[in-house]
């Protein structure tokens, strides 16, 4: 059997008895509704919209960022699944306080959701659902992989928040998925892994393509227009994307590389 550790290192056991399980990662709670968990699902963040027709039924407890720690605590949960990215150490360490079971997840490649699959499913005994999961996710990257390998590599900048205009590292799961349609994020380098960015002709320079996501910013066609107009970018291609597609992990990565080869063998409208 495999080893469910999680990404803080934590070894678990797979679960017995009654299972109540809050989910603070949007995209993860999809993955636990997809693996047949609905059921033992007892709270989420207002952040968790997928799948909407099961989860508009499940309490909310809070955001993502300021979780409502008394309203968790109210449903008992016997195990609470965070995310590095997505909610705060400080909020992590006070549920190991009074939750049995703290799962820490930390993908950074589009790879790793192969792991992810089965430490979810290993802990919750949805060892065959996770398998079947693996293996639609490997056939995704498998058509991903295929349809990048028709196409040179392009340099493009992954918009992700306006005023101040804020881009992704290279060192991100959006960069990295990206990647493998041979779409490489700029810049090339930085210190930080959400840098802000400044739109001018030294950073545009090497640029082909400017893509505007449409989360946690929701950038829209008029926004297309406003930077279409700018001076450093003409004749660079603008456009928008689906921000869910590309940087959530989880069972909603399989459509998400299906999405990116779909959009990289269109090529410019």
């Amino acid at each position: 059997m495999q080893s469910l550790r999680d990404a803080a290192g934590t070894l678990h056991a797979p679960a017995k008895g009654e299972v109540r399980i809050v989910s603070l990662v949007p995209s993860i709670t999809e993955l636990v509704v997809d693996l047949g968990l609905a059921r033992a699902l007892v709270g989420r963040t207002g952040f968790c919209v997928h799948p909407r027709d099961i989860v508009r039924r499940i309490p909310k407890v809070g955001g993502t960022k300021d979780v409502d720690l008394e309203k968790l605590r109210a449903l008992a949960p016997t195990h609470v699944i965070v995310n590095v990215d997505e909610n705060r150490k400080e909020s992590a360490d006070a549920l190991r306080e009074f939750v049995p079971n703290v799962v820490v997840t930390h993908p950074l490649a589009p790879e790793d959701n192969l792991a992810l699959y089965r430490l979810v499913g290993g802990i919750f005994g949805r060892d065959v659902e996770a398998g079947n999961l693996c293996a639609r996710f490997e056939a995704s990257l498998a058509e991903a992989r295929g349809i990048a390998a028709d196409f040179a590599p392009e340099r493009v900048l992954y918009l992700i928040w306006r005023n101040p205009w804020m881009t992704i590292s290279r060192d991100t799961y959006i960069s990295r998925t990206l990647a493998l349609v041979n779409w490489n994020t700029a810049p090339t380098a930085s210190a930080t892994r959400y840098p802000e960015v400044a739109l001018d002709a030294a950073l545009l320079a090497d640029v082909d393509t400017v893509m505007l996501s449409s989360e946690p910013y929701r950038f829209t066609e008029e926004h297309v227009a406003e930077l279409a107009a700018m001076p450093a970018l003409a004749g660079k291609r603008v456009m928008l994307i689906d921000g869910e597609m590309t940087s959530w992990y989880g069972s909603r990565a399989i459509a998400g590389l299906r999405y990116l080869a779909a959009l990289r063998a269109r090529g410019p409208a």
